[in-house]
């Protein structure tokens, strides 16, 4: 692939990078405590939205994109309204960093994890909390909805995947497969798969019909983030120095991506396919235009 588009993004490392859902913008947030809103495709400072005192560490959207909610280091998750910025609502009740935020598909829902060892479930948008999911032994860091909503599978500092049932937050079931801890899930657009990153170097598909392992490919170094591509095909994961791009179908290594930075993070496919964005521990944000490298 041809060299990135690279956006100086803000003033610490960049945790978090997510396209709107109609793909016409590219959103940032950072150490710095900033969420950033860039022009795609000239990746231009269109908007930044401020109000959070401490590094943020995640974003999601709304299924229509009208709302985009953050977790941070102060404990707090926030609402905007987009695009315009203006803050809808700041939800409290986690005591330590909150690391992922994740909408339900059908939007109904919002599911906050954070390093105080639990995941709370929130009506959407009002913010209402709806139950407080505990079962994890350490800091929890990622969540993931399954394509109905009606699931909601959660890892951390722990080899553990929790799987509960949504909205009453039921325990279901605990896969067990990794070695260390688990990063980051993500859920295949068709919803047959829920694929995990584990930090001693695999990345895991788990069958949503049986909940057993379908494949497993291991890497050369600990596994990072995951974004899988809209069609299902590709599969970006984040690693020291790089992003690996692998073949879903064949479990083959398509191409690696070079990054001048040994912590890189989220990665996002844009929802239109065309576009690959990495945040990176050098305040920069990379972009790659898929297409027309192919």
């Amino acid at each position: 692939m041809r060299e990135p588009a690279t956006i100086a993004a803000h003033s610490g490392h960049v945790a978090s990078v997510h396209f709107s859902p109609d793909s016409w913008v590219l959103v940032s947030a950072g150490m710095d405590g900033k969420i950033k809103v860039w022009s795609v495709p000239s990746w231009e400072l269109l908007q930044t939205f401020e109000g959070h005192t401490k590094s943020v560490n995640t974003l999601s959207f709304s299924p229509g994109g009208g709302v985009l909610v953050s977790g941070s280091t102060d404990t707090s998750v926030r609402l905007w309204s987009f695009p315009s910025g203006d803050q809808l609502a700041t939800l409290r009740g986690h005591k330590k960093t909150v690391a992922c935020v994740r909408v339900s598909p059908d939007g109904s829902v919002l599911a906050s994890a954070s390093y105080d060892k639990t995941v709370r479930l929130w009506r959407f948008p009002s913010g209402e909390l709806l139950t407080t999911l505990k079962g994890h032994g350490g800091n929890v860091t990622a969540v993931a909805f399954s394509a109905d909503g009606a699931i909601l599978c959660s890892s951390g500092l722990g080899s553990e995947i929790l799987v509960w049932s949504v909205p009453d937050g039921r325990p279901e079931r605990t896969l067990e497969g990794h070695e260390v801890a688990v990063g980051s899930l993500e859920v295949s657009p068709e919803g047959s798969y829920l694929i995990s990153a584990g930090y001693e170097g695999t990345v895991k598909a788990w069958s949503t019909e049986d909940w057993k392992i379908a494949w497993s490919i291991g890497l050369p170094s600990r596994a990072g983030f995951l974004a899988l591509s809209p069609d299902g095909e590709t599969l970006a994961v984040s690693t020291h120095f790089k992003v690996l791009l692998w073949s879903i179908s064949s479990q083959h290594l398509v191409e690696e991506l070079p990054v001048r930075a040994k912590g890189v993070y989220q990665v996002d496919f844009s929802p239109d396919g065309r576009w690959l964005a990495a945040a990176a521990a050098d305040k920069r944000v990379r972009v790659w235009d898929l297409p027309s490298s192919a």
